[in-house]
């Protein structure tokens, strides 16, 4: 379906930044998806990312990437409610919230190391597509995620 094609192209450009170390999860709502599935494919098609991402995906149903894409919302929409209590990106509460993105990344698409979840970090605040995406839970989001996902993988 055009849905579960649009939700697989939200992951593969994400797979896409990933790999070269400036990327995030949760993707953008546009008409670039088909070109952004074409790029991934061909840059990173033979990684083992990106092969572990297909492999997992590759039975998915349009429930399941409509489940995901909720849990991935839902994450991001719990670090702005973070953010907007005060606390801090290096916070307990806001590091958890990044061990759960972690988590969320690795059991649902590829394991999500250390250096792949700062790539994800760096990608929320350099891409304007993403970061626009992302600070619709609220103005500052994504840096704050960024910042909690650096202070996470410094430890």
């Amino acid at each position: 379906s055009i849905k579960e094609s649009q939700n697989k192209e939200r992951l593969i450009t994400a797979m896409d930044g990933t790999v070269k170390g400036e990327a995030i999860m949760q993707a953008f709502h546009n008409s670039e998806f088909e070109k952004h599935n074409t790029e991934a494919k061909e840059k990173w098609g033979q990684t083992p990312a990106y092969r572990e991402y297909e492999a997992k995906t590759k039975d998915y149903s349009k429930e399941k990437w409509d489940a995901l894409a909720q849990g991935m919302d839902q994450i991001l929409a719990a670090f702005a409610r973070c953010m907007e209590t005060g606390e801090m990106p290096d916070s307990a509460g806001a590091q958890a919230l990044v061990k759960t993105l972690q988590t969320h990344i690795t059991e649902h698409y590829y394991l999500c190391t250390k250096e792949m979840l700062s790539g994800l970090g760096q990608m929320y605040v350099a891409d304007e597509r993403f970061k626009n995406n992302i600070d619709q839970h609220g103005a500052g989001t994504a840096q704050f995620i960024c910042d909690g996902i650096n202070a996470y993988c410094q430890q």
